[in-house]
């Protein structure tokens, strides 16, 4: 196989976006398409190997595994090695139970599997978790496990008829994508059915290229469809966002893309020099190294808490993973590469070592449920008084918090995500006493929104007068917006359309209106004037919540068990304060909305609110990073909101 710069610098493009997606700089949302633009760079240039090798009769299983080996296992112990000791520092035991599972699962490839169950809007954030990325690797190896013996087995039949039996999968598995984008939105993502399509994308490159056996393409056609193929890359990363229906249709743009540059760029033309140049070479020489090691940093930091406001730690934390990569590089992944350094006795022989080593930590972390003697009896019974996993929920179900907020008032299938099995399809209904009134529309008060605005409920229904009635459709995730249309496949569109429907019908007193990111004073006055003009007398923005890193309990267990403070600035994301200054300023020109802060009311000069009473567990504020708990709810409602409610 000659070697093509390009390919390398192709690398570049993929890896330093999806650092950079992941270092939560805006410009680069879409960062996360490196990811696919990798999957069809593997797909290309494994199958360009194995068809050069099977065509001379020379292929091996063995070889072929040696070389993944080689390639994947040294740089990935080494930083899993790494992790742990961090792990243990700074992670508490449910944190440190979920790195532990991915300790194993990462060392058999199957990480993309536990990340599926472990996923959806109510989970820890994913942000926070080390070794999330290595979902990819696991995707490849799986492949790549399959991809070589159905070539082995299926040669004799022809070349016509692979490629037919190749065109099959990846048709049906882009079907797949496409549906599940929609309906299965995380599986989608995470598993290899669904993802297939764009590794053989690279396949049939690689089967074309090896047909056309160094026919080149006219140099005008080539310039036109490298330089295209690079536009279809960049424009996706730039423009692309984590609400983009993925994988599916929008992963065509950069997985055609990267087809393009690697059927048309070459360096007699100008979009292969650009591609393949030095500086994009030399980062694609590191790439593996750089993506395995930029999640650690980022989501130790994030569990040290620094926010996506600290641009510039984040930027440098970027920095240091090339370094790290560099290092991890020269030292590690060359070696190994290096058969007069490590025969393939000694390479088989650590894989299979590390693979046991790695699982064996994993599972002692597990069924130590992540308590690995890093706190003690205090904070171990603080913390499991907030245990809130699925699908017991314990926390959730103890104090009634679907009941309290109205799941029934909310489209997002939580049955569902409790089995494991998360949807974009919306539930078949929700309570018509949700959103159905005989009362008067002067004494009506809707509240509409995602979790946030849930939240809100059950301190309005205590304190509003009798003669109130509250309606609500809220559902988890979703941003209250004018254009929601009826949908079977997007919960959070149907949600919209009733709420709005809805509102138009009743014409409520107030309408509340609550969220947990994306705050825009601009989107605030659009709704607020439409829903004027429908006929609402009042129209409420409640702004962000004190948001804490990575939830409150933690903070509370981590720094002050022994002496909990009643206002604390250390664990808060301070850029929500930032944001809520900004908003309330901003709204000020805004005389037909009401700004209602909730960062005013639940902080001062000290800090934010921790818990009321003289019990910290009982009275805690907040029960995760963010949401209030029913005693803040209550207390919130009783003091601020009702007066606007009434006046």
């Amino acid at each position: 196989m000659d070697y093509r710069r390009e390919i390398d610098g192709l690398r570049a493009l993929a890896v330093l976006p999806a650092i950079l997606f992941h270092a939560g700089f805006e410009t680069f949302s879409g960062g996360f398409v490196g990811v696919d633009v990798f999957f069809v760079i593997s797909g290309y240039l494994i199958a360009t190997i194995i068809l050069a090798e099977l065509e001379q009769d020379k292929f091996s299983i063995v070889n072929f595994y040696e070389r993944r080996a080689r390639r994947i296992l040294p740089a990935l112990f080494l930083v899993m090695f790494v992790c742990i000791p961090f792990a243990w520092l700074w992670l508490l035991p449910s944190d440190m139970k979920d790195f532990s599972q991915s300790l194993v699962a990462v060392s058999v490839f199957a990480s993309n599997f536990l990340f599926l169950r472990e996923s959806g809007y109510f989970d820890t954030a994913a942000e926070l978790k080390p070794l999330l990325h290595t979902w990819s690797l696991a995707v490849e190896e799986q492949y790549f496990v399959i991809f070589p013996l159905f070539l082995m087995l299926t040669w004799r039949l022809g070349k016509r008829w692979l490629l037919i039996l190749l065109a099959t999968v990846l048709v049906t598995s882009f079907a797949i994508a496409q549906w599940g984008a929609c309906a299965k939105t995380t599986a989608a993502f995470f598993l290899l059915p669904t993802r297939g399509w764009e590794l053989l994308i690279g396949v049939f490159a690689a089967f074309y290229l090896f047909k056309a056996n160094g026919t080149e393409f006219s140099k005008g056609l080539s310039e036109v469809g490298g330089w295209l193929g690079v536009a279809l890359i960049l424009f996706a990363v730039f423009s692309y966002s984590k609400t983009t229906p993925f994988p599916g249709l929008y992963a065509l743009v950069p997985t055609i893309g990267t087809v393009l540059i690697i059927l048309f760029a070459t360096q007699q033309t100008t979009v292969g020099k650009f591609v393949g140049n030095q500086v994009f070479v030399g980062v694609s020489l590191i790439s593996y190294s750089a993506y395995l090691w930029h999640q650690p940093l980022f989501a130790f930091a994030r569990h040290n808490g620094l926010t996506e406001h600290d641009k510039l730690w984040f930027l440098a934390l970027s920095g240091i993973s090339i370094l790290f990569a560099f290092l991890s590089w020269q030292y590690i992944e060359k070696p190994f590469r290096d058969k007069k350094f490590v025969d393939r006795k000694k390479v088989f022989g650590l894989s299979l070592i590390g693979t046991v080593a790695f699982c064996s930590m994993g599972m002692l972390g597990h069924y130590k449920n992540g308590n690995l003697g890093q706190i003690n009896a205090e904070q171990s019974r603080f913390l499991d008084f907030f245990e809130n996993e699925i699908p017991a929920w314990q926390y959730t179900e103890k104090n009634g918090l679907l009941q309290k907020y109205r799941a029934d008032c909310n489209f997002y299938d939580i049955p569902k995500y409790r089995s494991g099995n998360p949807t974009n399809v919306p539930r078949d209904s929700i309570s018509k006493s949700c959103y159905e009134s005989q009362a008067s529309s002067d004494k009506l008060v809707f509240i509409w929104g995602d979790s946030h605005a849930q939240q809100l409920n059950y301190g309005l229904r205590k304190h509003l007068p009798n003669d109130f009635e509250l309606l609500q459709v809220a559902s988890a995730g979703c941003i209250a917006k004018l254009d929601g249309v009826q949908s079977n496949i997007n919960y959070c569109e149907h949600s919209n359309w009733l709420a709005l429907g809805a509102i138009k019908k009743l014409k409520p007193r107030v309408v509340i209106v609550g969220q947990n990111l994306k705050h825009n004073s601009a989107d605030m006055d659009k709704l607020s004037r439409a829903l004027l003009n429908i006929g609402v007398q009042k129209v409420i923005f409640t702004g962000p919540t004190p948001h804490w890193l990575p939830n409150l309990p933690s903070v509370i267990a981590s720094r002050f068990i022994s002496n909990t403070p009643r206002y604390a600035l250390s664990g808060l994301d301070k850029g929500f304060l930032v944001l809520d200054e900004r908003l309330k300023s901003e709204t000020l020109s805004m005389p037909h909305l009401k700004y209602v802060s909730m960062i005013d009311y639940f902080c001062r000069a000290e800090g934010c609110l921790i818990y009321y009473g003289d019990n910290v567990a009982e009275g805690i504020t907040t029960h995760d990073y963010g949401h209030l708990t029913p005693i803040a709810s209550d207390s919130f409602a009783k003091d601020v909101l009702v007066k606007f409610m009434i006046d």
